[in-house]
């Protein structure tokens, strides 16, 4: 039997989302593609990629296809979207699939473009764009029909978007190249040269998770990293703590306020007066980051709200686009 289908995906730098008009979540997997370089043929995608990272023979390479948000890879994006929007299938057989994607406030024509044809390759008909400030908006359920402004700050894995949203429109906006990697590479960074320890990606995003934070925080701890010595090449272990990986990430969350509030110092103000009414909206997967939220409400002096799930907005945001086009 045939049928037609509409999706929306937050095509992420560090996870892809992809949902239906409903908004229902159908895929919520790491960006990541492993190929075998002799033979170019895609062994894995998402969460079975990334589980390769770092652990693969030379003929094999687990790689992410996107870089800031924007595709860094053509031929891999449009293999990652192919598996992805096929397993969300179902195995039904669909004349007419189409589909929502997010992209960066701040993408150039021809990085819209390369968007649009690796989806159109991995088999979508159709295809419309909506920047991923816009779609968090939708997906956090804000007023952005109206004439009242909203004030929304995207942190996913490769760009932090901030935008004032009115009228169905963006009426400011700025987008930085800091999100979750960048506080992965602060970490990594930071073993690399103060402990000569060389850890990969996925040892730096569970230090984050495990001892992360923004501020002081009830519960602390420490942890063991395991990695290896730069100096002699062996195996070997340290211990962090909190209050280390804190002072590690303290440049990259100051970036981000600092951008919020150059946001909010060219907003227009009758929305500044809206938007210290109704808050800054925290979404995006690395907007969890332990005390990100009460921070930024103390150095900008306006109430942050994080919805339930700030890792969907973009992708519930799509969805809500694909119901108003019908």
């Amino acid at each position: 039997m045939l049928f037609s289908r509409d999706i929306g995906i937050d095509l992420g730098t560090s996870t892809t989302l992809v949902c239906d008009k409903k908004g229902r979540v159908i895929i919520d997997e790491p960006s990541v593609v492993a190929v075998d370089v002799k033979t170019k043929r895609v062994l894995a995608t998402g969460a079975q990629a990334k589980s390769m990272i770092g652990r693969t023979p030379g003929s094999i390479v687990a790689v992410k296809p996107l870089k800031y948000g924007v595709i860094a890879d053509f031929d891999m994006t449009s293999d990652m979207l192919r598996s992805f929007i096929s397993r969300s299938s179902k195995g039904n057989l669909f004349t007419r699939t189409r589909v929502v994607v997010s992209v960066p406030s701040d993408v150039t024509e021809v990085e819209r473009r390369a968007v649009e044809d690796a989806v159109r390759s991995a088999g979508a008909q159709e295809v419309e764009l909506i920047e991923a400030p816009m779609a968090s908006a939708l997906g956090a359920g804000l007023p952005v029909f109206e004439a009242t402004g909203s004030m929304v700050v995207d942190i996913g894995g490769g760009t932090c978007d901030i935008a004032v949203v009115s009228l169905g429109g963006v009426a400011v906006n700025k987008s930085i190249r800091v999100g979750g990697d960048a506080l992965d590479e602060a970490i990594i960074d930071y073993m690399t040269k103060e402990h000569d320890l060389l850890i990969g990606s996925n040892t730096a995003e569970d230090i984050k998770l495990k001892l992360g934070s923004a501020r002081e925080y009830d519960g602390e701890g420490a942890m063991e990293v395991r990695g290896r010595n730069i100096s002699d090449g062996l195996p070997n272990s340290i211990e962090i703590t909190s209050a280390d990986v804190r002072k590690v990430l303290e440049a990259p969350v100051n970036e981000i306020i600092s951008a919020i509030k150059e946001v909010l110092e060219i907003t227009l103000p009758e929305l500044s007066a809206d938007i210290i009414d109704r808050g800054i909206y925290l979404t995006g997967g690395a907007s969890r980051l332990r005390g990100l939220a009460e921070l930024i409400t103390e150095k900008t002096n306006i109430t942050v709200h994080t919805p339930e799930n700030p890792e969907r907005c973009v992708a519930l945001g799509t969805s809500v686009k694909l119901r108003r086009a019908r």
